[in-house]
């Protein structure tokens, strides 16, 4: 503890927090199953020049640090591993700037996604990446796996809008990477490269964010199937017929029941399948809505119905984002969050409907379906071992379907410690050692996120 006293007393007092209770309450995310060890302390810093100061004592002493925003991870990333330093960004939350000419935002880490979205909005400006988990996650966080949302599908990934990061490296120097300009290819790109590195290559401290001019009015339309397969055929339909839906979701028939008994959301508790359609091109968002819709029917939905208003819109986009804390309600449970071609949706679907007959789980799969990242979610008993067991495998057989696809284990919610196993697989064993000495060259002392990713 004499080391931990030397850290307390270079940074401001209540900054590092040994409280047994709230150190625990720290130590995970909201990944089932994923291990947690017993962390020496908690850090709260303020300042970029705090946080280097803790990576600078962390390295004299060798004590492994793991970086931390919302903790609404779904793949242990921010679990703590034995005798770290847990490292709360969530209180560097300030807008730093929102400069409508450049389009950017400077924001630090801890600001949270929603928090950015209507301050961009507030200026005539629109920031794209929408996580379920907006309303809580932080920019720290989606910048650490990449997150993608539900309008991913039309505008693109967390990296697609990141311009410059400010990052503390694991000896405590500061590296700025990218740069606020719109163009710029000097040097190799370091951003993107740290963009979904999970905290295992620096400490995010600031990002620079690209803005884009807020979209016109939105239209939002919902078709219900009463089987799952003509649904992934409409979608499929709609992303390659030249319409380009801003939002395409899915969500299968016990995903629908589950939000239902959570919270009444008005969703029809009979329907198979749900398919969620937005345009949001103002005056041509209703043909593009009625395009969505002929092919809906087409392919046998039972009904189609476009949203009256606004409210209900936001409403049926509450529903979809109502999956996890739904399940919660339901169980336990493993979230995979595989993508592949859009060719093999219809093979990725079946496959999982077999995983579960075959390990005797069951397994609910809403997922971004424009861009063909599922979430499948197996579900089990809390406390029943041999549940956990049958989960786990059918966990693990999903992950090896997508990778027969073509696909990937992650399409957004990183490796962390859940997917690691499976990663070789799909980086294969040179890709898998380049990204190792990426990680040595950034870290060389293994001091930051150990365990996580490769």
């Amino acid at each position: 503890m004499g080391a931990l006293h030397e850290l307390e007393a270079a940074l401001p007092a209540g900054t590092v927090v040994v409280d047994p209770a709230t150190v625990d309450n720290h130590r995970r995310d909201r990944a089932d199953l994923c291990p947690a060890g017993t962390p020496l302390a908690l850090v709260r810093p303020r300042t970029t020049e705090q946080v280097q100061a803790v990576m600078r004592w962390a390295t004299r002493h060798r004590v492994p640090v793991v970086p931390q925003g919302a903790r609404t991870g779904l793949s242990g990333g921010a679990n703590a591993v034995e005798g770290c330093l847990l490292l709360s960004l969530a209180g560097m939350d300030a807008i730093v700037e929102i400069d409508p000419v450049d389009q950017v935002a400077v924001v630090e880490p801890g600001v949270v996604n929603a928090v950015l979205s209507r301050a961009a909005l507030d200026v005539g400006l629109f920031y794209p990446p929408d996580p379920s988990s907006w309303e809580e996650s932080t920019i720290g966080g989606n910048l650490a796996t990449n997150a993608g949302g539900l309008c991913c599908v039309k505008y693109g990934v967390t990296v697609d809008f990141v311009r410059g990061l400010e990052v503390v490296l694991a000896d405590g120097e500061v590296v700025r990477t990218g740069r606020r300009t719109a163009k710029g290819v000097a040097g190799y790109e370091l951003t993107k490269l740290l963009v979904g590195s999970e905290g295992t290559l620096g400490v995010i401290t600031q990002a620079t964010l690209s803005l884009r001019p807020a979209p016109e009015e939105a239209l939002t339309m919902v078709a219900l199937f009463d089987a799952v397969p003509p649904a992934l055929e409409a979608a499929m339909e709609i992303m390659s017929s030249g319409v380009r839906p801003s939002l395409l979701e899915f969500l299968d028939g016990p995903s629908i029941a589950a939000i239902q008994a959570y919270r009444d959301m008005g969703l029809s508790e009979s329907a198979q399948a749900m398919l969620l359609m937005q345009s949001d091109r103002g005056p041509l968002a209703a043909d593009d809505v009625a395009a969505m819709g002929r092919l809906c029917e087409e392919l046998g939905a039972v009904e189609v119905a476009v949203a009256g208003d606004r409210e209900e819109s936001e409403m049926l986009l509450a529903a979809r984002r109502m999956i996890n804390p739904a399940v919660e309600k339901v169980g336990a449970s493993l979230v995979d969050d595989v993508a592949v071609p859009r060719a093999r949706l219809i093979d990725l679907l079946d496959g999982i409907a077999r995983i579960a007959e075959r390990h005797d789980v069951r397994i609910l799969c809403p997922g971004h379906i424009g861009d063909v990242n599922m979430h499948p979610h197996v579900v089990f008993e809390r406390g029943d071992d041999a549940a956990a067991a049958r989960a786990a495998d059918a966990f693990g057989e999903i992950m090896q379907l997508a990778i027969e696809l073509g696909g990937t284990i992650t399409g957004e919610h990183g490796v962390g410690t859940l997917k690691r196993p499976w990663l070789e697989q799909e980086l294969g064993e040179v890709g898998l050692r380049l990204q190792q000495r990426v990680k040595a060259a950034f870290d060389p002392l293994g001091i930051l996120n150990p365990g996580k990713v490769v």
